[in-house]
């Protein structure tokens, strides 16, 4: 009896619920989800502090790489974050369709190899292409896609969680920063150690 209400509480904390059939597996989905969005408001805003990285490595790839393209692309990342966490549905499938693109920004400088110092993610901050980038496009699109499936925002979400999401945004919060510090710090100490 208390297994059954437990599963029920997980479902009622998961937007997928049960028709994504694997209750643990959707919650890790959605925070997904949530990273990749709020890291897409911080790559947002560092093209829009400081756009020169940005514009470098479109530039190295042959892409349009005016003055207006990387705030513009930053303005568009701003928007999707925060949309496709409040909004859901569509909105979050842009999410996807940005990360699926940064994938293949990603693959395409590495296949070519191309000598990027920085893929301008980050603005000021060397985060050269890497396979484990490419891993985190990818899975980012399957968490965004996932998401825009569910029946409601990812923001209500938040509505469910114990302590007003206080722990749950703390996590959100901690990922985002693991994540920044794998796709910046751990290439270049794997360098260094060369």
């Amino acid at each position: 009896r208390s297994r059954g209400r437990l599963d029920a509480h997980r479902h009622r904390l998961s937007l997928l619920g049960q028709g994504f059939g694997n209750a643990y597996a959707a919650m890790v989905l959605e925070a997904w989800f949530f990273i990749a969005a709020a890291l897409l408001v911080v790559s947002g805003g560092a093209k829009l502090w400081d756009p020169a990285p940005t514009r470098g490595a479109l530039e190295a790839s042959g892409l349009p790489s005016g003055s207006w393209t990387a705030p513009t692309l930053g303005v568009v990342e701003i928007v999707a974050g925060l949309g496709g966490t409040v909004l859901g549905g569509g909105a979050s499938l842009v999410v996807g369709v940005i990360y699926l693109a940064f994938a293949g920004f990603v693959a395409y400088a590495l296949m070519r190899k191309i000598p990027i110092q920085s893929c301008g993610c980050f603005g000021k901050a060397d985060t050269p292409p890497s396979w484990l980038h490419l891993g985190f496009n990818v899975l980012s699109v399957v968490a965004a896609v996932g998401v825009a499936v569910a029946p409601q925002p990812p923001i209500d979400l938040l509505g469910d969680q114990p302590l007003w999401a206080i722990p749950y945004l703390g996590f959100v919060a901690l990922g985002v920063w693991v994540v920044y510090l794998l796709l910046t710090e751990l290439p270049r100490l794997r360098e260094a150690a060369r």
